[in-house]
């Protein structure tokens, strides 16, 4: 495939997960977008369903990885996406555990995980925002001026949103799944953005 089309793949697998996302937490009795996270959608009788969503998205990263490389010819950066992308993939394969209410039956509790697949998706999603945090500083330095800045505006956002959403998870915040969503959705708009402007030619 050639960098434009790896690029615009990418693209088009982030509108597939909120597209997903949003009609699945419409759908499943007792899941509040607001509160619960979109990991757990992985849970219940149709989270195969997030599951090919956390494949999709993951393998969408990995071809916008590629894509930013061969165009922009900067190692670190696709790197760094790259490892986003395979730790969206991991977060697919190791669903978290029932909590804070879902499915419905679970526990309300908050707290550590329990079994092993818990606790790599846990650890897979600090990976998937830094990584993206750290990409947007790579080419906010590679880039320089307007797309520069807005990567830079990303990865400052991305940042606060994360320290954010850790303290809301922490406190059980009615409120956590909406700052999650924020904070994937900035980092979504920037690969949509980024990822038109680079295949168009727009950014060099």
């Amino acid at each position: 495939m050639s960098p434009e089309a790896l690029l615009l793949l990418g693209v088009a697998t982030i509108f597939v997960w909120a597209l997903v996302v949003w009609v699945e937490g419409a759908r499943r009795p007792g899941y509040d977008a607001r509160y619960h996270t979109g990991s757990e959608l992985e849970l219940g009788p149709r989270g195969w369903i997030m599951r090919i969503n956390f494949f999709q998205v993951g393998f969408g990263v990995l071809a916008f990885a590629v894509g930013v490389g061969r165009v922009l010819r900067t190692d670190i950066a696709a790197a760094l996406l790259g490892v986003a992308g395979v730790a969206l993939v991991l977060s697919g394969v190791f669903a978290p555990d029932p909590v804070r209410g879902f499915p419905p039956g679970a526990s309300d509790r908050t707290g550590r995980p329990v079994t092993t697949a818990a606790k790599l998706h846990d650890l897979a999603g600090p990976v998937v925002v830094l990584s993206l945090c750290a990409a947007c500083l790579t080419l906010a330095v590679g880039v320089g001026g307007p797309w520069g800045a807005y990567a830079l505006g990303t990865a400052v956002a991305g940042l606060a949103l994360t320290g954010r959403l850790i303290s809301a998870y922490r406190k059980d915040a009615p409120d956590t799944g909406l700052i999650q969503r924020l904070l994937l959705a900035v980092y979504g708009v920037w690969v949509v953005v980024f990822g038109v402007a680079l295949a168009a030619g727009g950014v060099r």
